[in-house]
């Protein structure tokens, strides 16, 4: 299929830049380039969701809690913690 395309600078120089490497022509990069985009936008959508497994911490020293962690850093270590 033929079809045009505006590039932006940057993309357009590496492409050429592969190219060259490469061995292959613009279209035959541009082809190849899009093809690995593709696929990896596909793979990544399979993936499963990240999730955060909980564990219960115990209790706590009598006194401490954990609803401001500058608190409860100055009654472990002291007003100087920083």
């Amino acid at each position: 299929m033929r079809t045009t395309m505006t590039l932006d600078d940057d993309i357009a120089a590496k492409l050429k830049a592969e190219g060259r490497r490469s061995g292959r022509s613009f279209r035959e990069t541009v082809n190849e380039m899009l093809r690995r985009g593709l696929s990896i936008k596909r793979s990544r959508s399979t993936k499963k969701p990240f999730s955060v497994v909980t564990r219960d911490l115990g209790k706590l020293v009598p006194g401490l809690t954990l609803d401001s962690v500058g608190d409860l850093l100055e009654q472990v270590e002291g007003p100087l913690y920083r």
